[in-house]
């Protein structure tokens, strides 16, 4: 009896290290990752098994590179984290993973990344070796610079973006860079708003930047860069090169507002928490507005090519 105690103790001690690890890998934000297809789609080559099996595969290494990066970020801040309502229970913070076993998780994660990146195409390689310098100077030190900060996280998101590109050899298209940037420029500034609100004047104690933000700064910049974004992407739809001539594309435009609007009403309702992305998983309306725009934007760039 006492060793079958023992051993269901056992299991349920390896199950709670297992989730541990898990969790420090935040596959919750693995999805951002899904950036790399956009290069494949709108180059019409969904159908091609061999580039497919490419993009795939940087997905999966590009996920394997967040997570280090992530690892990374927790260890240096798992004192602040401490301090912080809600970021107090992730792993490292809490002491469920130690900061030795997170920062030799870390350094797999990153060999595995970076080779399979430089297997697939050394330029690609090159990508994955500057995201990762990125996020290391972004843990490290800039995301502390105010302003600075919100363009090194458009950066990282851009990096996915061309990543996707040149896995399958095409052009990275000057819309892809812009529409990406701005978007990105709105999830960050989301964060830092949503930042502000939950933790309010202790707010500097968890990101020293913070103290340089205030809400109407951010709420002005996010009219900015939603209007700057929704233009954008308007103006993609009729002059990118690659799109039907009879300018079906803008169809999806009414879509892309809908989203748009939908994530400024849960941030200025206080839905956006510490990772405005994970919204896709909270909120139903906005993730079928993703859905709807992909398969529209696909179905319509396939139907234009045959026409």
């Amino acid at each position: 009896m006492r060793e079958a105690v023992e051993g269901r103790t056992a299991t349920a001690a390896g199950g709670a290290v297992v989730g541990s690890v898990l969790a420090s890998l935040r596959p919750r934000q693995w999805p951002k990752n899904l950036l790399v297809f956009v290069a494949l789609a709108f180059t019409l080559n969904l159908q091609d098994p061999v580039l497919l099996a490419r993009t795939v595969g940087t997905f999966l290494l590009f996920c394997a590179l967040s997570s280090a990066g992530y690892l990374v970020n927790d260890v240096l801040d798992a004192e602040a984290d401490r301090r912080h309502p809600t970021k107090r229970f992730r792993p490292i913070a809490a002491g469920a993973i130690s900061t030795p076993v997170a920062l030799g998780l870390a350094l797999g994660l990153t060999l595995v990344g970076v080779i399979g990146c430089i297997a697939i195409t050394p330029v690609l390689g090159a990508i994955a070796i500057g995201y990762l310098a990125l996020t290391a100077v972004y843990s490290a030190w800039l995301k502390h610079v105010v302003l600075v900060d919100i363009f090194v996280i458009a950066a990282g998101f851009v990096l996915r973006a061309a990543a996707g590109a040149v896995a399958i050899g095409v052009p990275i298209s000057p819309w892809l860079y812009s529409a990406t940037m701005l978007g990105a420029l709105l999830i960050a500034l989301g964060k830092r708003r949503a930042e502000l609100e939950s933790l309010g004047e202790g707010a500097i104690v968890h990101r020293r930047n913070l103290e340089s933000y205030s809400l109407d700064l951010i709420d002005q910049l996010i009219v900015v860069i939603t209007s700057a974004a929704i233009m954008t992407y308007a103006l993609y739809t009729f002059s990118a090169e690659n799109l039907p001539r009879d300018h079906s594309m803008m169809l999806t435009i009414p879509v892309v507002l809908y989203g748009v609007f939908r994530y400024l009403l849960l941030m200025r309702s206080g839905q956006v928490h510490g990772a405005p992305e994970e919204l896709l998983f909270r909120d139903r309306p906005l993730l079928i507005a993703v859905v709807l725009w992909a398969v529209l934007a696909v179905t319509i760039l396939y139907v234009g090519a045959r026409a």
